[in-house]
């Protein structure tokens, strides 16, 4: 999809006419429904104006224009793609990223800090990011890596108001490498930008290789394909067992039988904690990549997604994604569609931000049957934390059977997590009167290390012995207390106080800029500087680790008089949860379900609430195990 596209003379035309930015904004309400911001708007107008300058200087008078190019399975927009052929007849094209900055600060790894968005923020490197979508593009667009000839593929960035001071940090010595690949130019450089074009687009008949770019297809390279296998396959953590390797192997025969033969199947696949749901979707992207398939891995979870990226690197992300970005894909694109934590699926893709007259009423798990060959979701129907998120196994069931899928349901039960305990998983639903089970006693002589102390300060020194020692280890607790935006210095707040205990939160999903030393909310779970904070459900959902500290707050108490577990909204600062009136109590249950059976080897828990505490403690055998014996 994109906003325009055209012959460089209409688009000079148009920019010397004042009318770009309104065939823009008609091709973007005809694609969205909904109008581009006025702050879009001026962007257009401002940058394109600039970019026609530049096309004047360079003489491209005979090359293809693509504005506002969004690239396939992504969200994300080029700005500007020029193309033409070179001197020796290769096709060639160009992406031109555009910026409206003045001045950037404070470079950390690939980023630096500007104002943008009427904030100082931190964002990428103007190389980095165009070059990762030259990248992509290369990766995943068959124009550019197909036959004896694909396009050649270039990118750059234009900073057009942007006036670099002596030892600016834009072109500071650890970005050189990348400002080599991707040249950024800026507001005196209109001469040299023009002639970096001219050098690359000389032969002009810039419409046919337009015209083959738009013609071209979304299928992943073999070389990205192949790259994503084997970082996968250099994990020996990732190793299937047992009824793992029946589902794996069941998904493999689907994709083939969908792929030959045309015909759509559904996989369903359910497992409490620790079944290894996660282990088989990362092994089944590693083979079906391996084997030339198209295969997607989403989950609803950014704090997820985002570390198998970082895992994979930044060349891997296009096949991970989310539940909702699939809303404009094409039926049947993706081969095998993984779809991880499927429980998080939503009645639909737009979130509540989004104002009711952009919205439609196609439900999610619609979206997600359609782009896929073969469909597989993996589940835990008790991990449903809010009231939104309506993924179940009978839900998908109709849906399958309504669309008139081959279905095929399987159910993981050998433990992985919790040292290998079932008992554990079973005792703590049974406690927390999830659904009954036969393990009404915790049995402290069990291998797996779960401990009641009586302070958080207790459980956080045992949590980071435990990291001290070379473990995995983290802080987790109920949403019982604010979460505040960082300070202006980047640090964060203390919000999680009781008695002297005072910790922060992970760093909120939208922070615009952190102190060193302080990872984002999606690399909390895995980044050595997340044990300083205590994390929240919304990031911990999914990981695992070694040891998991829990602070069981008082949203949820035990009551003897009711002899039952009773929710109290008044006391959660979890705004979505409290809306869900009759469903807050199991949803909180749930929540701490979670957080409770994130640990491999131990679980350390502190209770608020006396009365919870003295509960669970009668339902543990011996208090030999307790803090302090």
């Amino acid at each position: 999809m994109r906003l325009w596209a055209g012959h460089s003379t209409h688009f000079l035309r148009d920019t010397t006419h004042n009318q770009i930015a309104e065939k823009l904004a008609t091709a973007f309400f005809s694609y969205y429904r909904y109008k581009p911001s006025p702050s879009e708007m001026n962007a257009w107008r401002n940058s394109l104006r600039a970019v026609a300058d530049v096309f004047r200087e360079a003489a491209l008078d005979d090359h293809g224009v693509m504005l506002e190019y969004q690239l396939p399975q992504s969200s994300k927009r080029l700005d500007c793609l020029v193309s033409g052929r070179d001197g020796t007849g290769d096709d060639r094209a160009v992406i031109i990223e555009l910026k409206q900055w003045e001045r950037c600060h404070d470079p950390v790894g690939d980023k630096v800090v500007t104002f943008v968005g009427r904030a100082d923020r931190e964002v990428l490197h103007p190389s980095a990011q165009v070059g990762q979508y030259q990248l992509y593009l290369q990766d995943t667009h068959t124009a550019f890596y197909e036959g004896e000839r694909p396009i050649r593929l270039d990118a750059c960035a234009y900073l057009h108001n942007y006036f670099p001071v002596d030892e600016d940090v834009l072109f500071a010595a650890p970005f050189q490498a990348i400002l080599e690949r991707c040249p950024v130019f800026t507001a005196d450089d209109v001469e040299r930008l023009s002639r970096h074009l001219g050098e690359r687009l000389d032969g002009g008949e810039g419409l046919d290789v337009l015209r083959r770019i738009e013609e071209s297809k979304y299928r992943p390279s073999k070389k990205l394909m192949d790259h994503v296998a084997a970082t996968i396959k250099e994990k020996p953590q990732w190793v299937l067992l047992d009824e793992q390797l029946v589902v794996f192997e069941k998904v493999l025969a689907c994709a083939r039988d969908a792929f030959h033969n045309r015909r759509k199947n559904v996989l369903i696949v359910k497992g409490g904690p620790g079944t290894g749901k996660s282990v088989i979707a990362i092994n089944l992207m590693a083979a079906l990549l391996r084997d030339q398939y198209n295969a997607q891995y989403a989950t609803g979870s950014r704090a997820f997604t985002e570390t198998l990226r970082a895992i994979v690197g930044t060349r891997g992300t296009p096949q991970f994604g989310y539940f909702n970005g699939y809303q404009n894909a094409e039926p049947d694109a993706v081969d095998v569609l993984i779809c991880d934590e499927s429980h998080r699926i939503r009645e639909s893709s737009y979130s509540r931000f989004i104002p009711k007259a952009k919205r439609t009423m196609r439900p999610q798990i619609d979206e997600l049957l359609t782009v896929a060959k073969t469909a597989v979701f993996l589940l835990d129907d008790h991990q449903v934390v809010r009231p939104g998120e309506i993924g179940s196994v009978a839900y998908l069931r109709q849906a399958a059977t309504d669309a008139g899928y081959r279905l095929h349901e399987y159910e993981l039960e050998t433990q992985f997590r919790c040292a290998g305990s079932e008992g554990f998983v079973a005792w703590v639903e049974n406690t927390l009167g999830i659904r009954r089970t036969a393990n009404v006693l915790w049995d402290p002589q069990d291998a797996f290390d779960f401990r009641i102390m009586a302070t958080p300060a207790e459980v956080e020194d045992a949590i980071r012995a435990k990291a001290t020692e070379g473990a995995s280890a983290r802080m987790t607790a109920g949403f019982c207390w604010k979460w505040s935006k960082p300070l202006d210095g980047g640090s964060l707040v203390r919000d999680v106080a009781i008695g002297d205990y005072r910790r922060p939160w992970n760093a909120k999903p939208g922070a615009k800029r952190l102190a060193r030393g302080i990872p984002r909310a999606s690399l909390w779970a895995t980044d050595p500087g997340g044990i300083d904070q205590v994390g929240c459900i919304y990031t911990a959902q999914g990981f695992e680790f070694d040891y998991a500290g829990v602070v069981f707050g008082a949203d949820l108490v035990y009551d003897f008089e009711q002899q039952e577990w009773v929710g109290h909204s008044e006391r959660s600062h979890d705004a979505i949860v409290k809306r869900s009136k009759g469903r807050f109590t199991d949803l909180v249950k749930n929540t701490y379900r979670v957080l409770l059976t994130r640990g491999l080897k131990g679980c350390y828990v502190c209770f608020v609430d006396r009365d919870s505490e003295r509960f669970v403690r009668s339902r543990v055998e011996s208090n030999r195990h307790e803090a302090g014996a």
